[in-house]
């Protein structure tokens, strides 16, 4: 293999010359027995293929770019195109033959990549007994190694673990096996399970905007910078409390400018036997005294917890830059209530070189659990957040920026591109619960 461009990999050919035909025999047998001997290396997978996102061109993709890779790399693939959704998740869960399999590939975009996740992790906990509504369950990590092979509307996972969405990188990835651990987000309310979460759960400002989205699916990718500015210009905030754990042991801290690259010592810094003890000793209610929990309560116009920097083509740094694949601990991002002017600023330094974080309402801790509590005593379902909410104060299209502040009744989470059913939350940092195929972002 080469490297072609920035983190973008392509296959290599080297051609070696012998007269003595038996002597090539030789190589030939020689270089097979040698790669029988790379356990990391996969000889049998499963690929599940959505054919509607993104473009549609999830399974030409697969065929085209993908499919020779395996073959040529002698790799046996069972393939399975989805149907509708939840597809891959629900054969997972119950029907897949998993011991067959060196790994699980999908190809699409991160809602495909999150269908594989909560089917295998869920299958792993089931199959070890474990029950996934405990918050404070200790979960089983999987065996099985997961690839990604881009071909979504969104692929910001792939992104933030390869570096680029290229199908071809993805691939080779995966045939010389890589293998990258990343820390998994389990949310619940109260004691039912909600979802698992791997890149950003976001209240207020992205959970505004997505549920907006939502309503606007036949405009395809454009109707997330539509929905993106209507959201701006309401520029509502939202009070609550927000309880969190902080990890004051972490190796590092969200501002410290240390970015997660391949191999990187902070992920590979093994915890300590007072880390592994944290869960037993403080995993208690935020009200416990010497929990070591903070409370915060104020108006907020934005609740940002990043599991990794979530950068994308269109925010290479994304909206933690420091965050970290598999340390166990997230960024709690806190955006409270200010000028339109002073937001749009924030959001402004999402995709240049300037700190995001430098900014007087803006703070930013690394934590282990957090705790979300609206103001208000929650008994709305999921039909409800799908309404239009109901605001009070003055018109979102209001001249004055200062002055359009205004508070709604509630908003929702987006939990990785999905709206929870719940706005009050318990989120736990799962270290290192599942392993891609990856490598890490490289650095030049």
């Amino acid at each position: 293999m080469m490297r072609t461009r920035q983190h973008q990999w392509r296959c290599s050919d080297v051609t070696f010359h012998c007269p003595n035909q038996g002597l090539c025999e030789q190589w030939i047998t020689v270089i097979n027995e040698q790669l029988s001997l790379l356990t990391n290396r996969p000889k049998s997978l499963l690929v599940y293929i959505n054919p509607y996102g993104g473009k549609q061109r999830g399974k030409r993709i697969y065929e085209q770019k993908v499919a020779p890779l395996f073959h040529r790399a002698c790799i046996s693939a069972d393939v399975i195109v989805t149907e509708h959704a939840n597809h891959a998740r629900d054969h997972l869960k119950t029907e897949a033959s998993l011991e067959k399999y060196d790994g699980v590939v999908c190809v699409g975009g991160d809602g495909m990549f999150s269908e594989i996740l909560h089917g295998l992790v869920t299958r792993v906990q089931t199959d070890h007994g474990v029950d996934q509504n405990q918050p404070d369950a200790e979960l089983v990590p999987c065996s099985l190694r997961i690839g990604i092979i881009p071909a979504g509307s969104t692929d910001c996972i792939c992104f933030a673990t390869v570096g680029v969405n290229d199908p071809v990188t993805s691939a080779l990835h995966i045939i010389i096996g890589d293998s990258q651990p990343v820390d998994v987000c389990s949310v619940h309310h109260k004691d039912i399970f909600l979802r698992y979460s791997v890149s950003l759960l976001g209240y207020g400002f992205y959970g505004d905007l997505l549920t907006d989205s939502e309503r606007k699916r036949w405009l395809g990718p454009a109707r997330y910078d539509l929905s993106g500015l209507k959201t701006f210009l309401s520029h509502n905030y939202y009070e609550g409390t927000i309880s969190f754990l902080p990890a004051e042991d972490a190796v590092g801290s969200p501002r410290d400018k240390l970015q997660c690259r391949s191999g990187c010592h902070v992920c590979q810094h093994k915890l300590s036997s007072k880390d592994k003890q944290w869960d037993i000793s403080e995993r208690e209610k935020p009200d416990k005294d010497g929990s070591g929990w903070n409370v915060m309560r104020g108006k907020f116009i934005a609740i940002n917890a990043a599991n990794m920097s979530c950068a994308c083509p269109r925010s290479p740094k994304g909206l933690s830059p420091s965050a970290h694949l598999a340390d166990g601990t997230l960024d709690l991002i806190l955006v409270r209530k200010c000028s339109r002017l002073d937001f749009f600023r924030h959001l402004l330094r999402h995709i240049n070189t300037d700190d995001q974080f430098d900014h007087s309402f803006v703070e930013v801790h690394r934590v282990r659990m957090f705790h979300f509590q609206p103001l208000y005593q929650e008994s709305i379902s999921l039909d409800d957040l799908n309404e239009t909410p109901k605001k009070t104060g003055c018109s979102p299209m209001c001249p004055a920026p200062t002055a359009c502040s205004y508070n709604t009744i509630y908003s929702s989470w987006t939990c990785d591109g999905e709206i929870l059913p719940h706005a009050a939350i318990q989120v736990s940092v799962q270290c290192q619960l599942i392993r891609l195929f990856a490598r890490g972002i490289e650095e030049q």
